[in-house]
């Protein structure tokens, strides 16, 4: 194709012949969507319903949440039609939407989880000055900038890249990727990839540093501090940490498998590598906060009870 206006739709290659397992893959994506939905939406509710948890982590909690059942939107219903369908071709703006929220997704994330590290350095190393950094107003502001600031420095690419002349529309994926739609220009990308080298640098880089400074932090006073002090310390880093190690691992499947040759791995292990980052994180950090997190499991639990009450009440006047 000699001209990026020429272009109308992509074909997303990476799909593989489904056969006579269409409908069984179909429905256990569709599962794993519910599910991702579903344990998200209940840990917001659960949050907001608490009083007990209305306090900053938890509102940090409360937007990963809201950026998990996002980022796994972006991608989900357009594969689970792909999967029902042997032409898998996505309309040229729609694929531009599509990158531009999953980029964003990742973006959102990795300033979520620096602003969770960072109000975990301010309850450990300065508890006494933790109410008044982390205000009403600042927590406000602090999500605000995490997800304005995502979606400013991701609108960018899709701006940069609709000028480019395009000699291909086939992405060997199964969903939209700026990188590979950078590479079949037939244009100069420079200043794309200076771009791209700089959003990552924003979006990835500084967040993990950021991180790492605040837990060196942390792990300074932990050392000189009583055991209770620790145990606390780690009750609540550890659950960060987790998600943190699990999404960066995600991610770094995902530069694998747009940035090198991996014709070599069967088609099903490269799908499952360049889906980890969208699929994974959305699903295990409600079960990783859940679980781990003493007072959100004591409010499920409360909640649960409050509404299984109900529930047997309902059920006792209507027999009688």
């Amino acid at each position: 194709m000699a001209n990026h206006t020429h272009v109308s739709y992509f074909i997303l290659s990476g799909y593989f012949n489904l056969s006579q397992l269409r409908y069984l893959i179909f429905t256990c994506v569709a599962l794993f969507y519910t599910i991702i939905v579903g344990a998200n939406v209940v840990l917001i509710v659960v949050i907001s319903q608490s009083r007990t948890l209305h306090e900053p982590m938890c509102a940090f909690l409360c937007s990963l949440f809201l950026n998990e059942i996002y980022g796994s939107t972006a991608l989900f219903p357009l594969l689970l039609l792909h999967i029902l369908r042997d032409v898998h071709t996505v309309p040229y703006s729609l694929c531009f939407l599509q990158i531009f929220c999953l980029y964003s997704y990742a973006t959102v994330e990795f300033f979520i989880l620096a602003v969770m590290a960072y109000d975990r350095y301010q309850a450990i190393c300065f508890p006494m000055q933790y109410h008044l950094q982390l205000n009403n107003r600042n927590v406000l502001l602090l999500v605000a900038v995490s997800w304005s600031g995502a979606f400013v420095i991701n609108i960018v690419p899709i701006t940069l890249i609709t000028p480019l002349k395009l000699c291909s529309n086939i992405i060997p994926k199964v969903y939209c990727d700026n990188y590979l739609i950078v590479k079949m220009a037939c244009s100069s990308t420079r200043v794309n990839n200076i771009y791209g080298l700089f959003a990552t640098a924003l979006a990835v880089f500084s967040p993990i540093a950021f991180i790492l400074f605040t837990y060196v932090h942390i792990l300074r006073v932990c050392f000189s501090a009583s055991p209770q002090t620790k145990q606390k310390a780690l009750s609540t880093c550890v659950p960060h940490c987790i998600s943190l190690v699990n999404f960066t691992f995600g991610v770094c499947f995902e530069v694998l498998q747009s940035r090198f040759d991996m014709s070599s791995v069967p088609p099903v292990i490269r799908v499952l590598l360049s889906l980890y980052w969208l699929s994974c994180p959305p699903l295990l950090s409600p079960l990783i906060y859940g679980l781990n997190v003493s007072k959100i499991r004591t409010s499920c639990r409360n909640l649960f009870g409050k509404v299984n009450m109900k529930v047997a009440l309902l059920l006792c006047l209507n027999k009688q």
